[in-house]
């Protein structure tokens, strides 16, 4: 074999130990990417699976398992009563979870209660339990007696009666009693007689001005007539005299009386009733 041939052989068998060496570098770099990007996708698998179980957790913690426990009870629009009077009242309630909580119910419980005006009982994923109500405004009250003791009593603009609240005794200094109306017994959620029912809008459009006229009237005595129908006697807070006047129970009726009286205590201290009926002014004396 010639030189040249020797020569070429070599150079062959060099080009072909260069490739393989090549190819096998290439062979080796592709199997560490390979690796490292499986590295790279168990790290994340094992990242969003870290996550996942921390959201979960957190929703397990925060909706799921107050969701089984007692909820909590929120009230609003509270005046006379107390957070702790409504606790006592949803105390049969208070062994269920909030899925297990019954608003009507609540509702129905709350509303038995003659101060309160209206409920409305709200359930608030995961765990609260909204109460909103409103309280009765009293504008008159009556005096009843119950097992000979006599008690006190306020009306609301609709002529609800219901019991007067120890919180409210000393917001009542301007608050007309009203005498003589039919009524000798409470009840839960009682009315006065339908008749009445326009004395007692009166009273409240006076309550609702800003004078306190009620401040100089102590007492509403409500007088029978045999036709049926009443008239009043007003009796004045600083002065010992019944003054008499019709059903229309008004701002210009409390003026006129005010003035009437004034001219009155002038006369001296004999005046024992001032009538204001039928358009004229009279007084008897002692």
């Amino acid at each position: 074999m010639s030189d040249l041939s020797l020569m070429l052989d070599d150079y062959l068998d060099d080009d072909k130990a260069d490739l393989n060496e090549y190819f096998q570098d290439e062979d080796v770099a592709d199997t560490q990417d390979d690796s490292a990007d499986k590295k790279i996708k168990a790290i994340k698998i094992i990242f969003a699976i870290l996550c996942f179980l921390l959201v979960a957790e957190l929703v397990v913690y925060k909706y799921i398992l107050p969701s089984f426990s007692s909820p909590k009870i929120s009230v609003t629009g509270l005046s006379s009563y107390t957070p702790e009077d409504f606790a006592e009242k949803l105390a049969p309630f208070s062994n269920a979870n909030w899925f297990d909580f019954d608003v009507d119910q609540a509702a129905a419980v709350i509303s038995n209660d003659a101060g309160i005006d209206s409920v409305i009982v709200e359930k608030h994923f995961p765990d609260k339990i909204l109460i909103k109500v409103e309280e009765r405004k009293p504008v008159a009250m009556i005096f009843l007696m119950d097992n000979g003791i006599s008690s006190a009593l306020e009306i609301d603009k609709n002529g609800v009666i219901f019991p007067q609240r120890a919180s409210e005794v000393s917001d009542n200094s301007y608050m007309p009693i009203i005498s003589g109306l039919p009524v000798e017994y409470m009840a839960q959620g009682m009315r006065i007689p339908l008749k009445y029912r326009p004395l007692i809008d009166q009273i409240a459009r006076i309550k609702s001005l800003p004078q306190q006229y009620f401040a100089s009237v102590s007492e509403i005595c409500v007088l029978p007539k045999d036709t049926g129908n009443y008239e009043l006697a007003l009796i004045p807070a600083q002065a010992k005299v019944k003054v008499l006047t019709d059903r229309s129970l008004n701002e210009e009726a409390l003026k006129y009386m005010m003035i009437v009286l004034d001219v009155v205590n002038q006369l001296g201290s004999n005046v024992t009733e001032v009538d204001l009926r039928y358009g004229s002014v009279s007084y008897k004396t002692r």
